[in-house]
């Protein structure tokens, strides 16, 4: 074989080799990772969103009140079951326990002060797990001017497709549903009306029961 023909002859057998894929030139490349979901965007939905109290009047039973504009939204991962972020924001002069007087009283200044700060906010930061469908949200709650820290009792209750077509040209939307409770002192707030005396708790149980839609 002249050396003409020789060097032709290596060159169509390093062909196949030429035209491989990169993977398949070396063993050594690091095969790529699927790229991790990003958490998706669900906004409440104001007619199956709670926000509900529970405090002490006097020493003898406990006021069960809500507010009735709740709006917000969180970011939520379903496949790794991580809240990534969120805020519920709840107008405070929405304010309903059943009695005009005691509602207008609670939108003055003595508590809400609803014309000077109408928005009560929670900012959700995460969430810590606790077990399949339940954990600890952390993050922080404005009231009345004033940011302090806090904490939920989350249950993931449900995620799935709604029963009903009430999307868009009918469609069924995708709809997750929690329940949380938690506890704050109103006192933490400046809000001090009543508290001598025991007249009214320092405590407020809170209670949430929501459903959100994925965008």
């Amino acid at each position: 074989m002249t050396m003409r023909r020789a060097w032709a002859a290596a060159g169509l057998l390093a062909l196949p080799a030429l035209m491989a894929p990169p993977a398949l030139m070396a063993t050594s490349v690091v095969t790529a990772q699927p790229a991790l979901a990003a958490p998706e965007t669900y906004t409440l939905d104001p007619e199956h969103a709670v926000v509900g109290f529970l405090v002490m009047h006097a020493g003898y039973a406990n006021v069960l009140g809500r507010f009735r504009e709740v709006e917000g939204e969180i970011s939520f991962d379903e496949a790794a079951k991580r809240l990534d972020g969120g805020e519920i924001r709840v107008k405070t002069a929405s304010v309903f326990t059943d009695h005009d007087k005691r509602d207008e009283h609670l939108r003055g200044p003595d508590f809400l002060n609803a014309e000077e700060f109408p928005d009560m906010v929670f900012r959700l930061d995460g969430a810590e797990p606790a077990g399949e469908r339940t954990g600890r949200i952390t993050g922080t709650l404005e009231l009345l001017g004033v940011r302090k820290p806090m904490t939920l009792d989350v249950t993931w209750n449900k995620s799935a497709e709604y029963p009903f077509g009430t999307g868009v040209f009918g469609t069924r939307p995708y709809v997750i549903g929690v329940s949380a409770r938690g506890t704050i002192r109103r006192s933490d707030f400046g809000m001090t009306y009543g508290l001598d005396g025991d007249l009214v708790g320092d405590e407020i149980s809170l209670i949430l029961e929501m459903e959100a839609r994925r965008q």
